[in-house]
């Protein structure tokens, strides 16, 4: 269950409050993530300019930098937006557990039977 979900039950009367993630909270992800995946950006920029042309390691370091750079700031940006508005949506936010344990009954009752 995700920590962001209440659930309150008062006697057969369910109610899910589903809370949002903070914009700090957003950006720190947004952060972390763009992080590692720069990395991974540095490294294949740097095997292609050293591979692909005849720069030497100091010219293939700026080059690389400077795509790594440039791509941090631009998808950080992106995957912000991308984060905030998937913070509105409810769709996939929670499920009922009855609507899946129904379902995996019938599955397994027809499994049984089958012949």
């Amino acid at each position: 269950m995700n920590s962001n979900q209440k659930h309150q039950n008062n006697n057969h009367n369910k109610e899910i409050t589903i809370a949002k993630d903070t914009p700090g909270r957003s950006l720190t992800k947004a952060i972390t993530w763009r992080i590692l995946a720069s990395g991974a950006t540095f490294l294949v920029a740097f095997v292609i300019f050293k591979r692909f042309t005849e720069k030497n390691l100091p010219e293939v370091l700026e080059g690389a930098t400077f795509v790594t750079i440039l791509e941090f700031v631009v998808k950080i940006l992106i995957y912000y937006l991308h984060e905030r508005l998937w913070t509105n949506i409810k769709w996939g936010k929670y499920m009922k557990r009855r609507y899946w344990k129904g379902r995996a009954w019938k599955k397994l009752y027809r499994e049984m039977h089958k012949q």
